[in-house]
């Protein structure tokens, strides 16, 4: 539908340039949202989706260990769409104390948002509502080193941004002054919070992220909070019982059609040609999250079969296969410590693994701190579906 402009302009100056910043109405839009066939249809689709992909944390024997790397594989690529190069073993190895291989900055900064979603989910269920003071939390975790300690951590931005182009006044969008930021933030978390009326989470988590990206709160970490706020929006509401909704692979791939979705609501209030959008990412990432658990599984009990030929080992096999499920790359030290298995143990079935089955790969060439990589697991994650 096509209701006009979905805010108004005021004058504001970026760098000493006089520009016309936007200042988006509040939610929800007005006239409100039409839900026509074809649209409802698309919901109807996610919601069967994310309810496929909700039993993922019921019908998995160990939900816990899926959600440990698909987490870090979102997080690396919503941190790639702000422009890190750090892959998901860089992350891996940085968790455990290994060296990546690109700058530190980098990995940091994924790291961060990992800590961020972490603290999130935390907070929704210790009863904390999606406010002020839980979005300034999980900004600070987000930002809390690398490039983003300098960057206005859990603070609103006290400058004017722009986005798009090299000068403000001829921005492809420039987001409300600073001094609106504390009303409009007011207003979306209003709306978040179901006053005066509830919303369908999934249409709340829609409409929210596009009204947080308008309004760019911070200097720096928008986006990867503004896709943050979905999956925590839908666990609050019950429609997911983990945050395992992660969309940032299909807003990369189909980047400038999120871009031009979301400037098309601002300027022609076109909300359900977003909502169209959106909901096929939700129920394609739903779908491919299902599947990559899956094939996981499926991994894990077949590399478990195979383990039986070590007759009196498999036990203690089985225990190590277990946690490098969990923890896909790994040295020996952390492999004790999660296994409770003797430093030579652990080495003689690595070995064997690597050897014998195929399963693992050293990946230093060394004869000492030597660090072993699930490979097999880690390129099930690393799968490009789109």
């Amino acid at each position: 539908m096509d209701r006009g402009l979905t805010g108004h302009y005021v004058d504001s100056i970026a760098g000493g340039v006089r520009c016309e910043a936007f200042l988006p109405d509040p939610l929800p839009p007005q006239p409100p949202l039409t839900l026509d066939g074809k649209l409802q249809q698309r919901i109807n689709h996610a919601m069967l989706s994310l309810g496929r992909l909700d039993a993922i944390s019921t019908l998995l024997p160990e939900a816990s260990l899926f959600l440990y790397s698909y987490v870090r594989k979102e997080a690396v690529m919503s941190s790639q769409i702000e422009g890190t190069q750090s892959s998901l073993s860089d992350l891996m190895l940085y968790e455990m104390e290994g060296m990546p291989g690109v700058p530190m900055d980098d990995v940091q900064e994924v790291s961060c948002y990992v800590n961020a979603l972490t603290l999130g989910v935390q907070r929704i269920r210790e009863g904390f509502p999606i406010s002020h003071r839980l979005a300034m939390e999980m900004h600070t975790a987000l930002m809390k080193s690398g490039r983003g300690i300098h960057r206005g951590p859990g603070v609103f931005r006290s400058n004017q941004a722009w986005l798009g182009g090299h000068r403000p006044d001829e921005a492809v969008f420039v987001p409300p002054p600073p001094q609106h930021l504390a009303e409009c933030w007011a207003a979306l978390e209003r709306f978040i919070n179901d006053i005066p009326e509830a919303t369908d989470p999934l249409l709340k988590a829609a409409l929210t992220h596009v009204q947080f990206e308008t309004i760019h709160p911070f200097m720096d970490g928008n986006g990867r909070l503004g896709r943050l706020l979905i999956p925590l929006i839908l666990v609050e509401a019950g429609i997911l019982k983990e945050p395992l909704l992660y969309l940032s692979v299909f807003f990369k791939q189909h980047r400038q059609t999120y871009y031009e979705r979301l400037q098309q609501v601002r300027v022609t209030g076109d909300w359900e040609a977003w909502l169209l959008f959106f909901v096929d990412a939700v129920a394609y990432t739903a779908t491919q999250a299902v599947a990559t658990a899956q094939q996981l599984n499926k991994l894990r009990e077949q590399d478990k079969a195979r383990l039986a030929e070590l007759g009196r080992q498999a036990g203690s096999a089985g225990l190590l296969l277990d946690a490098l499920f969990q923890q896909p790359i790994a040295n020996i030290n952390h492999l004790c410590q999660r296994t409770g298995l003797t430093p030579a143990t652990v080495g003689k079935l690595l070995t064997a693994l690597e050897k014998e089955f195929g399963i693992v790969n050293e990946l230093t060439g060394q004869k000492r701190n030597r660090i072993y990589a699930y490979r097999a697991y880690i390129d099930i994650l690393n799968q490009d579906p789109l």
